[in-house]
Parts: structure tokens; sequence; C-alpha cells
């Protein structure tokens, strides 16, 4: 048994049979420099983490919606799952500072993102423990019918298949067709990709694909010169190929038919060797500068100059890169990466580079304006946080309010004077230190349904009002309008301004001023104090719907939804004045 055992480890690799064939990707797209392709069959994250990296790539991270729509057009929606470059490493990671991707890590090594997508929703207090690996699915429901959702699994379950990402130093758009070319000659371009994925339908085509046109017997390759990110298509056979793809690889203009192509050059330029690209000798013979323009285009004797990180080579007329990388102390503190015509420098994992120098991250949190407590996002953001029992107040993140949104809570008291206790606007302190919910419908807050709610209330408007089947806190037009101009201006306070009495009518105005009779006058006074004295009652009334004292309690502004405020509450009570 054990030799037949040996035998089957062995002979794939000392006897020269077959290997398994590689995995060859079904589908791919490029967006620029990256590319991307999706491969199908049952594999664990390990395998297809192995696949992308044998063909210089791995796994896919998705950053922005981007990388979601490339995703769409892999997905079929049939609920397949497919592994993305996303992991947790051994061990708990503390819900706290997990951040938008919740402790997991890209496969690059970094948590860098603007975008997540969890099918689920992680709960308050939640500690997911690893390893644990990211499928991405478009299985209905979650989070909507249709939308990509990422699922926790583990990683050495199967999954439907993966998704590889590549990177590449230069891209070629599609072979350039003039209209009617392919109708004419009947051409069917199929293309081929570095890591395996071909068809006819790509967006951009990376360093080194290859473009078959079959019609034409002619096989182009997507080529760059260093350090420049725009590829062309060329081919090693000198001369032109049919004008109607990709202008024949001329650089000028393309002239022939019938199989007879020829590359055409201006007046004052010479066709060079590979029979397509062009050199004008009447600027200068040099690569770069020449003294002088060459003594004012005499020519005669000159010298060649080249531009900053270049050389003269042996022939002094070609400029050549110098490799400033291999100087001596090195140019970059850390590494360096030689560019043509100069260098650029990179830091280590960890450290940031800032005017040439790599020095240590500044904290996020430094500096901040938070009110209680700062907490990292990744590397480089924070945010405020509150303690428990507040929240952030709108529109000033960095500031906290009590909240709560129960019909009891904890009052915050003075732990050096337990009997100052503070409850959000909206709850009075009951016995002990417990904020209960004041319900304003028993005070008949509402002309029709009334609705009581933690820390507010809703009305809901009857057939009889202005605002039928309408909710607020009045259904009354302008004693609405009113009282939403009231909130603004005393956003909170909990004592919005006494309006106007609802129904009231505009005044006649008044008649020209004249004698005016004895009991006219004292009819004027009567009518007078009778309205001052409606008036105070108007007030009174208010004032004991509002609370016995504002020192006391605070109660809550009529708008469906909470104002936040702090109120003191002392239990201390003082008799009140009118």
């Amino acid at each position: 048994m054990l030799r037949v055992l040996l035998l089957g480890v062995l002979a794939p690799a000392g006897l020269g049979l077959p290997a398994p064939p590689e995995p060859q990707p079904l589908g791919g797209q490029c967006v620029d420099l990256d590319c991307f392709a999706v491969f199908r069959g049952p594999a664990t994250f390990l395998t297809a983490s192995r696949v992308c990296e044998r063909l210089q790539g791995h796994l896919m991270t998705v950053r922005s919606t981007v990388g979601e729509d490339v995703i769409s057009l892999f997905l079929s929606g049939d609920g397949s799952r497919l592994w993305i470059g996303l992991q947790l490493p051994p061990g708990c990671d503390d819900p706290e500072h997990s951040g938008p991707l919740r402790g997991f890590q890209w496969v690059t090594g970094d948590n860098r993102t603007s975008f997540s997508r969890w099918a689920r929703p992680l709960d308050d207090g939640a500690r997911l423990c690893g390893p644990l690996c990211v499928a991405v699915s478009a299985a209905a429901g979650e989070p909507a019918p249709g939308e990509l959702a990422w699922e926790e699994r583990p990683c050495d379950v199967e999954a439907d298949g993966f998704l590889c990402e590549f990177h590449f130093a230069a891209s070629c758009l599609p072979l350039a067709v003039e209209p009617g070319a392919t109708a004419a000659a009947g051409l069917s371009i199929t293309y081929g990709t570095p890591f395996g994925a071909s068809g006819a339908d790509f967006q951009a085509l990376p360093l080194g694909s290859t473009a078959a046109v079959a019609s034409l017997g002619v096989e182009l390759e997507c080529t760059a010169p260093p350090g420049e990110t725009k590829g062309r298509w060329s081919r090693e056979a000198p001369g032109a190929w049919a004008c109607g793809v990709e202008r024949g690889g001329c650089q000028h203009e393309c002239k022939g038919s019938a199989g007879a192509w020829n590359c055409l050059c201006p007046a004052d330029a010479a066709l060079q060797a590979d029979g397509r690209s062009c050199e004008s000798p009447a600027e200068h013979p040099c690569h770069h500068l020449c003294e002088h323009f060459c003594h004012l285009h005499g020519l005669g004797n000159y010298t060649c100059i080249c531009e900053a990180g270049y050389q003269l080579a042996a022939d002094q007329h070609r400029c050549e890169d110098v490799d400033d990388c291999a100087q001596v102390p090195s140019p970059c503190p850390h590494r360096c990466v030689n560019t043509k015509g100069g260098f650029q420098c990179h830091c280590f994992s960890g450290f940031d580079l800032v005017d040439g120098e790599c020095v240590d991250p500044v904290d996020p949190c430094f500096g901040n304006k938070c009110e209680y407590q700062c907490q990292l996002v990744g590397r480089a953001e924070s945010q405020c946080i509150c303690a428990e029992g507040f929240a952030p107040v709108p529109g000033a993140p960095h500031k906290c309010q009590m909240f709560c949104n129960q019909t009891s809570c904890p009052a915050d008291c003075d732990p050096h004077n337990p009997t100052i206790c503070r409850c959000p606007d909206g709850y009075i302190l009951d016995e002990g230190s417990v904020c209960v919910d004041i319900n304003e419908c028993d005070d008949g807050i509402c002309p029709g349904q009334c609705h009581n709610l933690p820390g507010t209330y809703q009305c809901i408007c009857g057939p009889d009002s202005a605002l039928s089947g309408q909710t607020g806190t009045d259904c009354d037009p302008i004693q609405a309008n009113e009282d939403r101009g009231s909130m603004e201006d005393y956003a909170g306070s909990g004592e919005p301004p006494v309006s106007q009495t609802p129904g009231a009518t505009a005044r006649p105005s008044p008649a020209p001023a004249g004698p005016l009779h004895s009991g006219v006058l004292v009819g004027i006074s009567i009518a007078s104090l009778s309205l001052v004295v409606a008036l105070l009652a108007l007030l009174c009334h208010l004032r004991k719907k509002q609370g016995a004292s504002r020192g006391e309690l605070e109660y809550k502004c009529g708008v469906p939804a909470k104002e936040l405020v702090l109120q003191q509450v002392t239990t201390e009570r003082t008799p009140q004045k009118l």
C-alpha cells in the first residue's frame, strides 16, 4: 500500500507524467493598468491565492465601487461564491478598532479601502475570530436582491471560484479599425492576455498582450518604451499591415491596397528600419540637445547634450538613462526605484515619506477636538466616539449629547453630588436616578390622534385639518411653521416661543385719527384689560403644561426627530412666580 502511495506522489514530479493543467480564467477585463480575471471551480482560499500568484498577480482587492462594477460583470446572479483577497488572521479582533473591514486585511498586507459591502451587520460587541476569509456573491436578499455581498467563511472550505487581480506597467487600447473596414475585410480580432484571459471585448489590454487578425494573417503585440504607460501595437516584421487596422502601424501615414501597404513620412523626415517610424534629421542629429542648436542650424562641429538623469552613450549622440539608485550613498533613506531620467523613493511599511525623509506616521488623533474620546480607523483616519448613554451631535460629531431611545434610561448624575442629575430632552427624573419618558399625549396636545414616542410625540392630522393625513407636532399649518421656526431659533431648548393665537385674522387699517367719545375710551380700556387678562391666563396655562420649573425639568420640543439637548434636573424645588 505504501508503495502505491509513493508512486502516486512521485509520478507527476519524477516520472515525467504531465502535471495537472493550470486553471484558466473564464473571463477577464482591464481598467487602465489593472486587470481582473474570474476562475470557476471549487477551490479553498489558499489554493485560489496560489493560482493568482503563479500568474504574477494576487486575489482581487475591492477598495471602491469600481471593483464592485467589475465583479458584477463576472457574476451571473446564480448565487455562486467567489473568493476575494480579504482575510482575518488567526486570533480575535477588538470590534471597537476593526474599522470598515472588521479587522480583516487585504492579501497585499494593508487595510486601506473606501468601500465595503458586508452581507450581515456585525452585532454590537461581537468579536470575530480568525482565521476567516471573504467570498463575494450576488445572493438574493443580502443586502438587497441582485446586489453584491461579502460573507465571512472558513478559509479551508471550498468556494465556487475566485477572482484574481493583476497590475501592469503599461497598456494599449483595443485596435482602432476604420469605419467600414471590419465589414469590408471581414475582420475578426481575438485578444490574448499574459494572465490567460482571451476574447474580443476588452476596454484595455496590458503590456505583452496579443491581437490576432485571422483574415489578414497578422499578429500584433502591445509594447511600450521603458517608463511609459501608454503602449502601442507593433510586430517584429518590418513594414505596414492593413491600413484600416491601427493605421497599419505607421507613425505618419499609411497608403496602399490589395495587400500592398506602405508607410509614408513627411518630406523632412526619413522612414526608419522598422518601415513604420519616421525621424527628421532636419532638427539635429542629437538624441536630446544639440549645443547652440548645432551652431544655429549650420551643424558643422557640434556637441550633443543630454537632459538631467541621462548620459551620452558611446556614439556621443544617443542618451542613456543613469541608474541613480546605484549611487553611494543612496539618494533615498529606505528604498530607491530607478525610473527613466530619474528615481523614486519609497519607505518601508509603517513609515510615511515627508520631504524626502521616511518618518513615523502622525497619529490621526493628535490634536483632535473630540469631546469624549478619539478612535483610530485604519492607519490614517480617526473618528470621535461618545460614552455610553451619549451620542454625537448632528452636524458637530466631535461633541456629545445625552441620548435615549427607550421609555427609560439611567440619568447622568454628578458623582460628587448625587442629587444633581441630568436627563435627555423629553424625559423627567423619576425616583432614584432613572429618566422616564414624558407622555405628552396625556395632556391632549394633539387635536387628532396622538402617538407618544421615546423623547417626543407625533400627531396624525384628521380629515377636518388642513394637513389631513400628515404627521407632525401640530395640525395647523401656520402653527406648524411657527413651531419649526421656533425650533430653528431655539434648537433643543424645550421652550419654543409662544405663537399667535390660531385662527387670528388680520385687522383692518385704523380709521383716521379724530376726537373720541368718552364712552368709546372706556370701552377700549375695558377691552384692553380683558385682552391682558386673557393673555395672562393663556401664558399661565402654557407654563403649567410645560412644567413646574425650568430648573426642575425641560419638556421636549414638538418635533418628530428628537432634539438631544442636555437638560439639568435638580431635586431641589423652588416656587415659580408668574
